[in-house]
């Protein structure tokens, strides 16, 4: 039976290269996260509350044209960050720091809300957790011109409401992956780890957390 996995977490967390292991490891289809292709990120790191609005609306569409295309594919799939988050997570981050306004958001929540009622939910998600300090680490060494002005402060108040997220989601099972001490590059046998729990989940067992 064909299954549809979404890879969830924060800012530098490691999900583009979970997401590409993973579908090697299974044999399944990776489909990543668009993230160079938004025409208004440089601007929105720059100015978030300029282009708040412009860029979640964007990043919404283009998560729910993937989602909907997962749908119809034949075959297993995993996707690098789900359309849950861009409302859940970072839109609603925006919000609170008044990055976007009430009626901005409440057009962005109800065209959410609207949409998502006609997308199958995944069969699962996988949720990295890793600590400010890590996250900070990780996104240094990737050298992305438009990332290094975001602030340990924001990634913080991601964190959380990710934590929140996880905590309240119900519409398929969470795998919670610790990733601070984890490195499923050099060590294979993390990434084992994972792929065996993924296969666990998916026939029905019960176990959808651990440690390392």
């Amino acid at each position: 039976m064909d299954k549809f996995i979404a890879v969830a977490g924060n800012i530098g967390v490691g999900k583009s290269t979970l997401v590409k292991l993973l579908s090697e490891n299974l044999g399944w289809t990776p489909f990543f996260e668009p993230v160079t292709e938004n025409p208004y990120l440089a601007d929105f790191y720059e100015d978030m509350q300029a282009w708040g609005f412009h860029s979640q609306i964007y990043f919404l569409m283009r998560r729910l044209r993937i989602h909907r295309k997962l749908m119809d594919m034949k075959g297993s799939v995993i996707q690098d960050r789900s359309v849950y988050e861009d409302a859940e997570i970072f839109a609603h981050n925006l919000f609170l720091q008044k990055a976007i306004n009430q009626r901005d958001y409440a057009t962005y929540q109800e065209l959410y809300q609207v949409l998502v009622e006609f997308l199958p939910p995944p069969d699962l998600v996988i949720y990295l957790r890793a600590s400010v300090s890590t996250l900070v680490n990780r996104i240094s060494k990737r050298n992305r011109d438009y990332e290094r002005t975001i602030s340990p402060d924001y990634l913080a108040d991601l964190n959380q409401l990710y934590e929140d997220w996880v905590d309240h989601f119900d519409l398929c099972p969470v795998l919670t992956v610790p990733c601070d001490n984890l490195d499923y590059v050099a060590k294979p046998q993390h990434l084992s780890l994972i792929a065996e729990k993924v296969r666990d989940i998916l026939v029905g067992k019960d176990e959808v957390r651990f440690d390392f």
